[in-house]
């Protein structure tokens, strides 16, 4: 192990201990400091963005890849809105889940508690580092952040911000840590650290997660790829329909809930697919259709990987099914069950859709892109798991707690 692991990872734990007992006041000032110190830094923090975009733009990365590393204005507000959220809920360490008594007169509670030392893996997209900083602090987690080199500048510029913050309020140890070195050496060693960090989620592409899931000593919650599905079944309301559509695959089509499969129902195929490709067209998305969907519009013929493939680009794969049942088997085939959503007026079918589909988020006449923490009312996300031990879904605070027991007694002893 290097020396700057071992130093990273025992004045991480060092510091769990102490973020562990933080009084909830304490942290939701802190929060509060780190969201006015994001929009009172916003020039510089926008000065070492553009450091990253350039150097993107430079390497020829996809728009989708920029738009995913790009901050602006907006969504610098959009982050110090997250914390002040987050600083807002109720704090849900010491929270007592159940409590009994026993015969005995054991008194027994079930209570939240931290997890204790998080490390997150991301790519490019800063964001993240706001967001995780502020749902570890509330959650009373130390987290050790390692965003992706493309992102390194806008990394470094948010957490010193936050950093800065946190030592204004008064906190005299430090409550995140943020990797520098971006060496992939780095992250191999930090995923052998079973005896400093209690848990590991990823953010990012398959290929991320796929290494840290196989390199891990420590257990790992997948935020897996976001291959999300909308079903148009034949009592949806058309115009509507075309309208989620495009804006499930065209508002951010590098976002793990964009849409990436729409499965038609066959009774409406040769109304609905030339509205949906008429609006595809204005929005240059390049349709990938089976058979059905090829000699109904002009789209480019899918092969069996384009079933099983996220894009996050202006590709979308299209196919027609004989009913909901039909569709819920394809979805539950080749979904990596991350967000799944149909659109009808038929509420049976609604039903049938929500209670077979195994994905963590099933909508109704909804974009897929409501699937967010910020849009379920969490303030933010540590990410979207497609596990299901033990959280799943929108990742907030209370899914970055786990549970002790506490019981008290009056001297009993057992027999």
């Amino acid at each position: 192990m290097s020396e700057y692991v071992k130093e990273l990872t025992q004045t991480a734990k060092a510091a769990a201990y102490k973020v562990a007992v933080m009084d909830a006041g304490v942290k939701a000032k802190v929060l509060r400091a780190m969201a006015a110190g994001l929009l009172k830094n916003e020039a510089f923090i926008l000065k070492e963005n553009k450091k990253d975009i350039d150097t993107a733009i430079k390497n020829n990365q996809a728009e989708s890849f920029v738009d995913r590393l790009t901050l602006s204005e907006k969504r610098l507000k959009e982050m110090s809105d997250s914390l002040k959220a987050i600083a807002a809920f109720n704090d849900p360490v010491g929270r007592i889940i159940s409590s009994w008594a026993r015969p005995n007169g054991l008194k027994i509670s079930k209570v939240r508690s931290p997890i204790g030392v998080v490390l997150i893996v991301y790519e490019a997209r800063p964001n993240v580092t706001s967001d995780c900083v502020g749902l570890l602090l509330k959650s009373s987690n130390v987290g050790i952040l390692r965003g992706g080199k493309d992102a390194i500048h806008s990394n470094l510029a948010v957490a010193k911000i936050l950093q800065d913050a946190a030592k204004k309020s008064g906190v005299k140890f430090p409550v995140f840590f943020m990797v520098e070195k971006t060496d992939h050496e780095i992250v191999d060693e930090l995923l052998h650290q079973h005896e400093s960090i209690d848990l590991v989620i990823p953010r990012g592409g398959e290929a991320l997660i796929k290494k840290v899931v196989e390199s891990s000593t420590i257990p790992v919650i997948k935020h897996y790829k976001g291959v999300c599905h909308i079903f148009v079944d034949k009592t949806a309301d058309l115009k509507q329909a075309v309208k989620i559509c495009v804006n499930a695959k065209v508002q951010r089509p590098g976002v793990c809930n964009a849409v990436e499969k729409i499965l038609v129902h066959k009774d409406i195929a040769k109304k609905f697919l030339p509205m949906l490709k008429q609006a595809f067209d204005k929005n240059k998305v390049e349709i990938r259709g089976d058979k059905t969907t090829c000699s109904a519009i002009e789209a480019k013929a899918a092969t069996q990987a384009d079933w099983y493939a996220e894009y996050l680009d202006l590709i979308v794969t299209v196919g027609v099914v004989n009913d909901v049942g039909a569709a819920i088997n394809h979805i539950n085939k080749y979904s990596s069950h991350h967000t799944e959503s149909i659109l009808t007026r038929n509420k049976a079918n609604a039903d049938k859709f929500t209670r077979e589909v195994d994905s963590a988020c099933c909508f109704v006449n909804i974009s897929t892109r409501f699937s967010d923490g910020g849009e379920f009312g969490l303030g933010a996300e540590i990410g979207i798991s497609t596990d299901k031990l033990h959280a799943r879904g929108p990742m907030g605070v209370e899914d970055l707690t786990t549970y002790k027991y506490v019981v008290h007694g009056t001297g009993q002893v057992r027999e």
